[in-house]
């Protein structure tokens, strides 16, 4: 089934860097997965990677490339890893269910939360690549049905789907421990905010790097002290 677009598949709203910090990934990291890699190694054929996540090809570097379904896709993907399955094992996984589910884009869809586990334990279970089995690691029995292993499955609760399409339409961004920051595409271009007041991340912090107290924003913006302690924090570790 492909997509019809709807500005979640190819507005570009996230440089690399941008949606890198958001994910708890490196920048290189995913770079590579939107835009896939040639390895070239003296006296071997080179060793090309296609791209894991959506991205907007024709960019220049520091621009936004990444539309919303990629920054899903990427949250998806970096639960795959923490869960370690190296990427070379998951991307044929990744070709599997899409084969199998029949539609684009299956990291950011609803039936790989309900469907995913199912497949993939099927997918290791027929195919003819020796390492077909490593995908095994990502999922868990549960009451007699195969479901992902715990880290995967509490990324995948982080996102929203749209009833319409099944597709995601807002994601709850890992990392903070008390303070809900989400993504969503309908609302500051997509850019991290506060679930409950709508404040911009960039925007708390700018506040915050400029020397003002931290009290004093959160009364500003009506938000507890605890959430802006934690998104500084979060800030904080990302930059170190």
């Amino acid at each position: 089934m492909q997509v019809t677009s709807d500005g979640r598949f190819d507005v570009p709203l996230y440089t690399f860097a941008e949606a890198a910090r958001a994910l708890e990934v490196s920048p290189t990291t995913l770079v590579t997965w939107g835009r896939g890699y040639k390895r070239v190694t003296a006296g071997r054929p080179p060793v090309v990677g296609a791209p894991v996540i959506t991205a907007v090809s024709g960019t220049s570097p520091g621009e936004p490339s990444i539309p919303f379904i990629g920054l899903t896709e990427g949250m998806v993907l970096a639960a795959m890893r923490h869960a370690g399955v190296p990427m070379q094992r998951i991307r044929p996984a990744l070709d599997a269910l899409s084969e199998e589910m029949g539609i684009d884009h299956a990291l950011a869809s609803k039936r790989l939360f309900t469907d995913g586990a199912e497949l993939l334990f099927d997918y290791a279970g027929r195919s003819s690549d020796p390492h077909a089995g490593d995908t095994m690691q990502l999922v868990v029995v549960r009451n007699g049905q195969h479901v992902f292993v715990d880290v995967i499955e509490q990324y995948l609760r982080r996102i929203e789907y749209s009833p319409a399409d099944g597709y995601a339409q807002l994601i709850h961004l890992p990392g903070y421990q008390v303070a809900e920051v989400v993504a969503d595409p309908t609302r500051s271009f997509g850019q991290p905010i506060l679930a409950h007041g709508g404040v911009r991340v960039a925007d708390v912090l700018g506040r915050f790097w400029a020397g003002e107290d931290l009290a004093i924003v959160a009364e500003d913006y009506g938000l507890r002290l605890a959430d802006i302690e934690d998104v500084v924090r979060v800030a904080s570790r990302r930059a170190a």
